[in-house]
Parts: structure tokens; sequence; C-alpha cells
């Protein structure tokens, strides 16, 4: 029977890369993704049964606490099925053929700007940081002109390719290993 997996984040985030890593380490061949974008929606529609698993990072080892998992896991009922990491590689992504000194904003989902802040504090130290509600929405609405050509995103490498951006430089992340911890939840049965 196929399962549908609700996933905090959209096509080509880093939740859809972890929950392709739970799937594969599960050996889940038939399942679905539902790109819900935030913790809330994944565990509102846990709790509604629209689906039957929830993927959503709870912590990082460079940015800390997930503080919207937490927020939303007060809200709602689920079961903890697993624990599970994966090592995020953030890049800089840009519409093709933007220069550096056209950026004049970043935008990324807080958890990456965290993960990223001594680079930026250091290579863009003048240019607005802008806080968005997923890495690879960020780098959707870039790559479909809802944000300027002027912006950068930070992003998973999958999100350049899905969204025809050019990767202006790779692991600006600013610890080499950077491991995210996510939940697979259930339904609460209780």
């Amino acid at each position: 029977m196929k399962k549908t997996i609700g996933v905090m984040g959209n096509l080509g985030s880093f939740s859809e890369e972890a929950a392709l890593h739970y799937c594969q380490k599960n050996k889940i061949k038939d399942y679905e993704f539902s790109f819900l974008v935030t913790a809330e929606r994944v565990l509102s529609a846990l709790s509604k049964g629209e689906v039957d698993l929830g993927i959503f990072p709870i912590e990082n080892s460079n940015g800390g606490i997930v503080y919207e998992s937490v927020y939303a896991m007060s809200k709602n009922n689920f079961a903890i099925k697993e624990f599970f990491e994966i090592d995020v590689k953030h890049n800089l992504l840009v519409k093709p053929g933007t220069k550096v000194s056209e950026i004049n904003t970043i935008s990324s989902h807080p958890q990456a700007l965290k993960q990223c802040r001594m680079y930026l504090k250091r290579q863009w130290s003048e240019t607005e940081l802008q806080e968005y509600s997923d890495t690879a929405s960020a780098a959707k609405d870039l790559g479909s002109g809802v944000l300027p050509k002027t912006t950068a995103v930070i992003a998973p490498r999958k999100s350049a390719e899905i969204y025809k951006l050019d990767i202006l430089e790779e692991g600006i992340q600013d610890l080499k290993f950077n491991f995210t911890t996510f939940i697979a939840a259930t339904k609460d049965e209780d």
C-alpha cells in the first residue's frame, strides 16, 4: 500500500532529502510526498489522517533547535516513530547570469541563515538577510521571478537543478559536518 509522507519543505528541500533517506533506510518503496512546507501543516495533516507519516527537522548541530517545529509539536498529538540525521550542505544560489555585485538580499529559512551566520558575516556583511518559510520555497520563488534577481538564496543543490538556478558557492555552512536531526512521526493512536 502506498504511503503518503508529509514533508516540512517544498520540492528540493532538505526535508525532502531526509524523507528520501528515511524511505531508503526503511525499505519503503511505494510512497508519495506531500510538500506541506511547515511543521504545523505536517502535524495537522498527520492528525487528520491526510498523510501516513510526517518528516520534519527538530535540531541542527550548529543552528540548534528548530523552534518552528517545537511550536508545532506543542499544538499537535503525534507519535515519534524514529529520530534520524542527515548531513546538510548549504549552497548560495542565484538566477543565471547574476553577478556578485548585483546581490543585495540573501533569503532562506531562519535555520539555514543560522547555520551559515559566520560565512554571511564574513562574506556578505552589508547584505540584507531575509527569512523565508523554506529553503526550497525561496529557490522556487527566485527561479519563478517572485523574488527579484538581486536576491540570492541559501538552499540545497537539488533546488538549483529543479528551479534552474546557478550555484554561486557550495558548502557555505559554518561547520564542515552540519547534521540535522529529523523526526519521522505517525498519528498518535491514543
